[in-house]
């Protein structure tokens, strides 16, 4: 409909916009002066304490500096009363005493004919309440009493009886001189496929009037007292006033009760909303016996920017919660999310604010999981991650997912938040190799086979060669440190080192302190990245590992910010750490499988292990030997034995402790 020129512009000029607004909220006496008009007043669209919501009364406009949410008069009304345009105009016309103009003859006549729909609406709930206090509602009305709804909670909810009849309603309603046209418009009678008389919709159920957040009845909802009925819960089939896919059970009180600062709880069903109104939790909603729709979730961050969905513990209950997720993911927006309140297996919020009290009701909505965690585990529960390609395929599945996210920013920090989680999942474990404390030659637990960890040499060997084989634990520290230092000084690589990084043993408590922070906050720049290190490993960390000897001298230490020189030396270390740990796993099993004399296939393991490792270290035979010299002044690549000798050496001295 086309409005006359100019009614708009009067129409906002003879309305406040603080007295529209006023409703709502409860303005600031301290920040407000109402002789100019200038008012200040807590948010009405997201919860917040301090008052950043301005309303310039003489300007006719509204402004929050917190959400951004911003209008006149009339979106004010649409926001908060989820109406659309026209009837926001309408709404604010009757308040300021202005006719609004005609509409054309078929925009009015459906105006008219939703007036005349709502109007039957409150006739039929009127008669199933009238129903229920009836004989044929006693067996309904000890239904109620049961599920601990009072005479006081029946009225608050209007909750009615429609008797097991085939037309009670029809006739009632006919008796009032209703057209036909308007019962059946109104989904409350069914035409008959014999052609008879048409017949109630609802019959035998406990009827649940839905309102919608003007407060028009404009469906109900019926629970059916034979258990074997197919279906426990009926709604009113869609009508020019019922969208189903547009509407909340609850939706005008829970808006009110929302404004006051509680949180928006989503739950199943009526029966869930009812008992937790009663509980004190009254911004309560609920979808109408459907998946939350993409409308409906509109309608909820109106109302509350981070709804609570307290769904039911039982399997349809998740796989809601899960559907939603989907649902949501690419709607969301910086302070548009929602969390999320799982039930206890088997029971609704009925079930357990009955069975624990409040209390404990509470404790769960203050333990709400926001979406990315449920989204993990999703992805993760129930599943084993033991090989490259199940761990490829959780990658894969979780960043499909996050593309999704519309909001760059928030599409970025899921990206975090699920590469923490990752990290905490396939974390390194403690033991075996990773357990040895570098330098002192000690295992803080049991081996990979289970076997107890290499013996202390014996008196007799304490002077032989094979104690040089220390330089070779003291040679994987000295490659972790220039890993870490290089990765420190040139964060942006670290991404693309994540995997080596994160199978590094890392020999001391430092080293394995210094990845862990790289890998959780390298994102996040150099600046952040050292202030990370310094307060969890103190200030000192990062300054003395640079400053280590073998350290300073590598070429992309002494020049920083060249990312190709970086890469360079941390693939060539991380390499020769893979090299190492490959000789020492053939190490450890040839010791196990060698019973008295090694056999051909034992010896030509060994050959090729030790081929790959003096491979490895022929590789960087160009380091300087500066770099070869550790803190201890032990020369540690340059005059060492060949692999292949060092490796039978040290197989002949763990036979020869077995065997003692």
């Amino acid at each position: 409909m086309s409005l006359p020129p100019g009614f708009l512009d009067e129409l906002r000029t003879r309305s406040s916009l603080s007295q529209v607004v006023g409703r709502k909220v409860m303005w600031d006496a301290r920040k407000s002066n109402q002789g100019k008009g200038d008012m200040w007043a807590p948010c009405p669209f997201h919860q917040e304490k301090s008052a950043s919501f301005h309303v310039d009364d003489r300007k006719g406009f509204y402004y929050c500096f917190g959400c951004h949410a911003k209008g006149d008069a009339i979106s004010f009304i649409r926001e908060t009363e989820n109406v659309g345009f026209m009837e926001a105009v309408e709404i604010l016309a009757r308040e300021a005493g202005m006719p609004v103009p005609k509409q054309d003859p078929r925009a009015q006549e459906k105006a008219d004919k939703r007036t005349e729909l709502a109007d039957v609406m409150e006739l039929a709930v009127r008669w199933f309440r009238l129903q229920l206090k009836t004989n044929a509602g006693a067996d309904a009305r000890a239904y109620l009493d049961k599920r601990g709804l009072n005479d006081a909670a029946l009225e608050r909810w209007e909750i009615g009886f429609a008797p097991d009849t085939w037309q009670g309603l029809w006739d009632a309603l006919k008796g009032k001189d209703i057209d036909d046209k308007l019962i059946l418009g109104a989904g409350l009678a069914k035409p008959s496929s014999k052609g008879g008389k048409p017949y109630d919709t609802f019959r035998g159920r406990i009827m649940f009037p839905i309102r919608d957040a003007r407060g028009r009845a404009i469906a109900f909802g019926g629970r059916a007292m034979d258990p074997n009925d197919n279906a426990k819960y009926l709604n009113s089939p869609e009508t020019e006033l019922f969208d189903k896919g547009r509407s909340l059970y609850n939706v005008k009180e829970a808006r009110t009760a929302a404004g006051r600062g509680q949180p928006l709880l989503v739950a199943e069903g009526y029966m869930d909303v009812i008992a937790l109104q009663q509980a004190g939790f009254e911004a309560a909603v609920a979808p109408l016996g459907t998946a939350i729709t993409e409308n409906q979730l509109a309608m909820l961050w109106r109302i509350d920017p981070e709804p609570v969905i307290t769904l039911d513990g039982d399997t349809a209950g998740q796989r809601a919660a899960l559907r939603l997720i989907d649902l949501a993911l690419p709607l969301i927006e910086a302070g548009k999310s929602l969390r999320f309140a799982m039930m206890p297996e088997g029971q609704d919020p009925d079930d357990l604010l009955k069975s624990a009290g409040k209390g404990a009701f509470q404790k769960l909505i203050d333990g709400a999981v926001p979406m990315v965690q449920l989204l993990w585990q999703r992805e993760t529960e129930g599943r084993v991650f033991d090989s490259p390609e199940r761990k490829a395929a959780l990658d894969k599945a979780l960043r499909e997912k996050i593309k999704l996210i519309q909001d760059p920013s928030i599409r970025s920090h899921y990206g975090q938040e699920i590469k923490d989680l990752r990290w905490k999942l396939f974390r390194p474990q403690s033991g075996g190799r990773a357990a040895v404390a570098a330098g002192d030659g000690k295992w803080a637990g049991k081996g990979k086979w289970g076997k107890e960890p290499p013996y202390k040499a014996s008196h007799t060997a304490k002077s032989s060669v094979l104690v040089a084989a220390t330089d070779a634990r003291m040679t994987e520290h000295l490659r972790e440190a220039v890993v870490l230092a290089a990765l420190a000084t040139t964060p942006e690589i670290i991404e693309k080192f994540e995997s080596g990084l994160e199978g590094m043993t890392c020999l001391d408590a430092t080293h394995r302190g210094l990845r862990d922070v790289m890998l959780r906050f390298a994102h996040e720049g150099p600046e952040v990245l050292r202030e990370k290190i310094s307060t969890a490993l103190g200030e000192d960390t990062l300054e003395n590992l640079l400053s280590q000897r073998h350290v300073a001298i590598t070429p992309c230490i002494r020049k920083p910010g060249d990312t190709e020189m970086a890469s360079l030396t941390v693939a060539e270390e991380l390499a020769k750490l893979e090299a190492a740990r490959g000789l020492d796993a053939e190490i450890a099993e040839a010791v196990e499988d060698l019973n008295g004399v090694a056999d051909e296939g034992v010896t030509w393991r060994l050959s090729e292990a030790a081929r790959a490792a003096d491979e490895a270290t022929r590789s960087g035979q160009q380091e300087s030997a500066e770099y070869l010299v550790g803190d201890n002044g032990a020369r540690i690549d340059k005059d060492e034995r060949s692999a292949w000798d060092t490796l039978m050496e040290k197989i002949i001295f763990s036979k020869s402790k077995d065997q003692s």
